[in-house]
């Protein structure tokens, strides 16, 4: 019964009615226009946000940190055994594809992550917290839709996201040395036991230690074999670009197929538009002081993830030589099977250790991120958060056992319920979107220090006043 309710969800938003595909299009489409492309013409400002983005304080944690959260949590299955299942069902156009939504996207998550601080609280302890169910019941007002969302939250991050993450790892251990999917599971559970019990700012401070290593790591990784294999580098854009618009079949790899694999798996490694990296761009401090700064950050978050992580990846498949599968599904083991063919048998101990790096990070960020939404419930107490953890723990256990298959359609319900309400959501904010945007770059045009005050902004609804005074 589960697996048909999943499937049948999965028909309307993904497969049959395409919903989601072209929601998520109109919206980056839309955020683009209203924003005057802001992700091209304020690209190069977004990174020298980067110089003062460590500055921390008992409200918030950075804006750097909140970006290596968000990225934790983007950077994982989906861009190792996500793109190979793209590229393994749409052919090498589904890389293009994620390039599109991701450019789109950027503009999406500026808006979204803008209303995250725009509407953002303090919890019990006096830290930040916001997220899509916060700026809509206090932008909106709509209640309901925020109780919405949250379910969806759960759902997802909550249960789906982190059993999908222990999947992915359990099976490339299990295919790299042979350990029994059941004991890493345990493993697995135990040491994010450890580091989420510290709270959000114990998630933070190991994002930011491991997620720019690990990244760096890969990045320097790819360009070696893209240099080696210099003389393919032509023909694979080709490839790419022929195959983006149809015009080279392959197995699987139609124009349809590459277009929906990609944005698919484009969507759920970049996030941008589902209402995950709010949670983590509401809980900084920024600077300068206005909500308009981790729009700007986190709009360099999807950047990072798809454009650049995800690339690395389709280029390590794709001069490997492979491209759609017979079977059309496959995961982690295509890309271990293609940086073997690179470089030897350290290959697959390479990606095996980048695997469970990058989705172990993803897990311990998702449990953060469903955290924030106990508050919408009422749950923001000492037993509430000991409830959550023990279901969030044992939805890690349950991964390591289930097939890619489950977790993968699980997942893609999960995320497209919640992609639903959230563009949404954003999209009827956006006058409070577009003035507070070009507040900031009013301010930015005078060269004067850029201070946010509410007077100036036409905001909907009722944020915070203790939050953001004039």
């Amino acid at each position: 019964m589960l697996n048909t309710i999943v499937n049948t969800v999965n028909e309307i938003l993904w497969s049959d009615l395409q919903l989601l595909i072209y929601l998520l299009v109109a919206a980056g489409l839309w955020f683009s226009w209203r924003l005057g492309a802001l992700q091209v013409r304020h690209f190069g400002h977004a990174f020298s946000l980067l110089k003062n983005s460590t500055k921390e304080d008992a409200s918030g944690i950075s804006s750097f940190q909140a970006l290596c959260t968000s990225l934790s949590a983007r950077v994982g299955n989906g861009n190792l055994a996500g793109v190979a299942f793209a590229i393994s069902v749409g052919g090498a156009g589904a890389v293009f594809w994620m390039w599109v939504i991701a450019f789109l996207g950027m503009a999406t998550g500026f808006a979204e992550s803008l209303l995250a601080q725009v509407y953002k609280v303090r919890n019990r302890k006096g830290e930040f917290r916001g997220g899509p169910a916060y700026y809509i019941t206090q932008g909106l007002g709509q209640r309901w839709l925020a109780i919405v969302f949250a379910l969806c939250l759960f759902l997802g991050y909550g249960m789906f996201f982190a059993s999908m993450q222990t999947n992915t790892i359990t099976d490339a251990l299990n295919n790299a040395y042979g350990f029994p999917p059941l004991y890493t599971g345990i493993a697995i559970m135990v040491v994010a036991g450890f580091i989420i019990i510290g709270g959000l700012r114990s998630i933070a401070r190991f994002a930011e230690l491991i997620v720019p290593f690990m990244g760096l790591a890969y990045v320097l990784a790819t360009i070696g074999i893209t240099l080696i294999n210099y003389d393919l580098v032509p023909s694979m854009l080709l490839q790419i670009i022929k195959s983006a618009f149809g015009l080279e079949q392959a197995v699987g790899g139609t124009l349809g197929a590459a277009l929906q694999a990609g944005i698919q798996r484009g969507l759920y490694s970049n996030e941008a538009g589902s209402g995950s990296a709010p949670h983590a761009a509401a809980s900084a401090t920024t600077w300068p002081n206005h909500p308009a700064t981790q729009g700007y950050i986190q709009m360099l978050g999807v950047f990072f993830d798809t454009i650049v992580l995800c690339t690395c990846t389709a280029f390590i498949i794709l001069l490997a030589g492979y491209g759609a599968s017979e079977t059309g599904v496959e995961g982690i083991r295509l890309t271990q099977d293609a940086m073997q063919h690179h470089i030897g048998g350290w290959g697959i101990h390479f990606v095996s250790v980048a695997i469970t790096i990058f989705a172990f990070t993803s897990v311990v960020a998702n449990y953060a991120y469903a955290q924030s939404n106990l508050r919408v419930f009422g749950l923001d107490n000492p037993m509430g958060n000991r409830v959550y953890t023990a279901i969030y723990l044992g939805m890690i256990l349950w991964g390591a056992t289930v097939s890619l298959q489950q977790a993968v359609a699980a997942t893609d319900m999960a995320l497209g319920l919640m992609t639903v309400v959230n563009v949404i959501a954003i999209a009827l904010l956006t006058p409070t979107i577009v003035s507070v945007s070009r507040d900031y770059v009013t301010q930015l045009k005078t060269g004067r220090s850029i201070v946010f005050k509410k007077s100036n902004c036409t905001i909907q609804g009722k944020p915070n006043d203790d939050i953001w005074e004039d």
